[in-house]
């Protein structure tokens, strides 16, 4: 197996035929993460000079940490589900969302929609504000699908994700972090800050500490003691080195 050091880059860097096995996409979905559980995952991968993509859901001062960070990028984390299940308030439509949030990341250039809401509808919209690459499929490693972006017809430029940290606690047959890095394609790692805090390895971990996510001091003492998110996490950075 080879032992040649890996390199990590940003969402907006990945081009249509630009990749290769040892590229690695790390990007965070905020999930409105309270600022002492988003600081933890921040000082993490900082203490590697990685790069990353960080999908942003709200507007909190750590944003101008991130972006003093050259290796960092934003990127949007817009939440359609109200519109799904029709308890949104009165006037607010997909457009309004994607303005609201790009009112808090004005120079995002990817986005990925929470739950991964996607639809060709949507994909218009992305591209009329300006962005150009999107996350929304999740392909999961287990499937051995060689992965690589690919365009739509209006230009906008695919980038599917192989594995996801809540995706790991709900499937049995995981492939570890040591081989995926070695997989061939496009091979982009999606994680969430409240996962990486609780080194969560079941879900039924992040339903049954729900009141305490908002109190890291207390949060903190729920976190798996074992090999979880978290792990896998710093298994993944040490790839960098």
């Amino acid at each position: 197996m080879s032992k040649s050091k890996f390199s990590f880059h940003k969402i907006s860097e990945c081009k249509l035929n630009d990749y290769c096995n040892h590229k690695l996409y790390l990007t965070f979905d905020i999930d409105w993460a309270c600022d002492e559980v988003l600081l933890d995952t921040i000082e993490l991968v900082e203490h590697f000079g990685v790069a990353a993509t960080w999908f942003v859901t709200h507007e909190t001062p750590l944003l101008e940490r991130l972006r003093g960070n050259s290796k960092f990028e934003l990127g949007l984390h817009p939440n359609f589900n109200s519109l799904l299940e029709g308890n949104c308030e009165l006037g607010i439509n997909a457009d309004k969302i994607i303005e609201n949030i790009l009112k808090v990341v004005p120079e995002a250039k990817s986005v990925r929609s929470h739950s991964l809401t996607q639809n060709s509808r949507l994909q218009e919209i992305f591209i009329d504000k300006g962005l150009t690459h999107e996350c929304n499929n999740l392909i999961p490693e287990q499937s051995n699908v060689i992965l690589q972006p690919w365009k739509l017809w209006n230009g906008l430029l695919k980038v599917p994700h192989f594995w996801e940290d809540d995706a790991v606690c709900i499937y049995r047959n995981n492939t570890s972090i040591t081989e995926l890095v070695h997989r061939n394609g496009l091979k982009v790692f999606d994680f969430h800050p409240i996962h990486v805090f609780l080194n969560t390895e079941s879900l039924s971990r992040y339903d049954e500490t729900r009141q305490w996510h908002k109190n890291a001091s207390e949060l903190i003492n729920k976190r798996y003691s074992g090999y979880g998110t978290r792990s896998k996490l710093l298994q993944l950075l040490e790839a960098s080195k």
